[in-house]
């Protein structure tokens, strides 16, 4: 039922339909609280894809690979990495599909996967939360081969790997495919050589990977295999920095299928293998440094430009060797740091608009993130690496295996949870308890598990508490609620067909009466204030994000 917009209200709608018209900048804001128009998305599937994998050219595997092999021993390392490589990209898969398909980003997918429109503000954090850290670890890596290579003081060095990386995010995805595309030849030539020539030239020094044990006893430990497995769990929330590439791949035809399918899964939880054999080869580098070159380069064996350089000296003249290592960890940094700023921008921002409902515009927020991330590099985070990632990993886990379950169990196995979709303001409740609840229940127990609440010999297994918990509470939560709190309406009020005939959501156009703009259909839904003579108006869900008055929101429907 439609109604009137009284005198009291205007003045918000006004204030609204601006802040609506500033996120609508497409060249800067890069469709941060919305669906990703078809009219936008203008890139073949290789050029997303390849992208999408720029984004995990970060060092910070290498310095994991060190650092847990350095504890507990290759064994267990490298058993420690194939189980979160596993589980990544098990769960990964549900999430990347439903990007691409819907074109929308991991928040939306979240919002109708069981969390609602305000619940998902919390996973939203939790992913900001992951692209600073990482950001600030990066940016740390960066600075180790300023100061090594040209004798930059430290705490320069974390301000110039910051500061470096706000004009580059400044226009989004068109900007950010290019720089991408032109760095990843370099990158993989500098990063692949050293790993050729160590295999080529020490054949032998595969014995000696093998048979390193760390810190630890030595010998294959199922709860060092865990602990293990439990820092490089922490980099399962890259798949939403992945799905924010994702998002803008080209509709799925009769004729792009294979190709589309191959970028979706390799770009997608494909990622994790890339990150895997990172690890391991982090890990093969250090051991080889410290067996090798010297017993005292441990010190220094998980800092990739050590690790780089250390390989390069045994290649080449040492001033070619400084040069070229100095070269990787910048390129690296710049390629992810790009995506942690961008990324984390847009999750800052999409959560601060739902809950004042006002817009500040993206660059603030890249400028936020980069802000909290510099402060954690002058903090030293790099020093407590292992426990920082421990930690974070039991909430990214809750949050991505939750979704995931919700996917796969509660929309096509249950089929309670609608398979669409749904992430427009009005169409959802605001709390569905069914992900909330889920994973509040994993994160908790699994971080108590972690901090050594349950004793210290269950302390190794929070990653399988955050994921058991997630898969099971997520359908039972479902079951119970019988579904009631996934949609709060069924029917948008849009007399249009969502999708084309091919199932990608449709190119048709409705003109938005708050901004005057046109957008495409699955952002569009009927707005509660009819026009001058009582004819049917379309929002926006960006308008509607923007909406302080409320006077546009639709009733609930029984």
């Amino acid at each position: 039922m439609t109604q009137t917009v009284t005198t009291s209200t205007r003045a918000l709608e006004s204030e609204g339909r601006s802040a609506a018209a500033a996120a609508a900048h497409e060249s800067l804001e890069d469709y941060t609280l919305r669906f990703a128009p078809r009219s936008y998305r203008k890139w073949g599937v290789g050029v997303v894809a390849t992208s999408a994998l720029g984004g995990i050219a970060y060092l910070a595997d290498f310095a994991i690979g060190a650092n847990i092999g350095m504890s507990y021993g290759t064994v267990n390392a490298l058993l420690g990495i194939a189980v979160a490589a596993v589980v990544i990209f098990v769960t990964g898969f549900p999430l990347a599909y439903y990007a691409a398909r819907y074109n929308i980003d991991l928040d939306l997918i979240t919002r109708g996967s069981g969390f609602g429109y305000y619940g998902s503000i919390l996973t939203n954090i939790i992913f900001a939360v992951f692209t600073f850290i990482f950001f600030a670890l990066e940016g740390s890596i960066m600075a180790q081969g300023l100061e090594l290579g040209l004798g930059i003081p430290r705490w320069i060095g974390y301000a110039i790997s910051s500061l470096l990386i706000i004009p580059l995010v400044v226009f989004g995805m068109n900007a950010l495919a290019k720089l991408q595309v032109w760095t990843t030849p370099l990158w993989l030539l500098l990063m692949v050589v050293p790993l050729v020539y160590l295999i080529a030239a020490h054949p032998d020094s595969l014995g000696e990977f093998f048979a390193y044990r760390g810190a630890g006893p030595g010998g294959m430990d199922f709860a060092s295999v865990m602990l293990a497995a439990g820092v490089c769990l922490s980099l399962m929330a890259q798949i939403a920095e992945q799905i924010d590439y994702l998002r803008f791949m080209p509709p799925k035809t009769a004729e792009n299928s294979r190709a589309w399918w191959r970028a979706v899964i390799l770009a997608g939880p494909g990622w994790v293998m890339f990150g895997a054999l990172k690890q391991a080869i982090g890990l093969f580098i250090a051991v080889y440094l410290v067996a090798r070159l010297d017993p005292g380069a441990a010190a220094t064996a998980n800092e990739p430009v050590h690790q780089f350089l250390g390989v390069y000296r045994d290649m080449m003249p040492p001033w070619l060797a400084m040069t070229l290592a100095v070269v990787l960890v910048v390129i690296s940094q710049i390629k992810i740091n790009v995506t942690n700023a961008y990324s984390g921008s847009l999750a800052w921002t999409n959560s601060f608009t739902r809950l004042t409902r006002r817009y500040p515009g993206r660059l603030v927020f890249v400028v936020v993130n980069v802000g909290i991330a510099l402060a954690l590099m002058e903090a030293d985070m790099f020093s407590v690496l292992n426990t920082i990632l421990g930690f974070y990993a039991n909430c990214a886990m809750s949050w991505v295996v939750t979704v995931a379950t919700d996917i796969g169990i509660n929309k096509y196995l249950l089929k309670i949870s609608p398979k669409v979709p749904e992430f427009r303001r009005g169409m959802l409740y605001a709390v569905n308890p069914v992900g909330f609840v889920s994973m509040i229940l994993s994160a908790g127990l699994s971080i108590a598990v972690f901090f050594g609440a349950f004793g210290p010999g269950v302390q190794p297994y929070s990653p399988v508490v955050a994921v058991l918990v997630a898969f099971v509470a997520t359908p039972l939560l479902a079951i119970a609620t019988k579904g009631r709190y996934y949609l709060r309406r069924r029917d948008d009020g849009v007399g249009l067909a969502m999708f084309d005939a091919d199932g990608n959501p449709s190119a048709e156009t409705l003109r938005c009466h708050v901004t005057g703009l046109d957008f495409e259909r699955p952002d569009m839904i009927l707005s509660a204030v009819a026009g001058p003579d009582g004819e049917p108006q379309y929002i926006s869900s960006l308008a509607l994000a923007t909406d302080r008055s409320g006077v546009h929101v639709l009733p609930a429907q029984r």
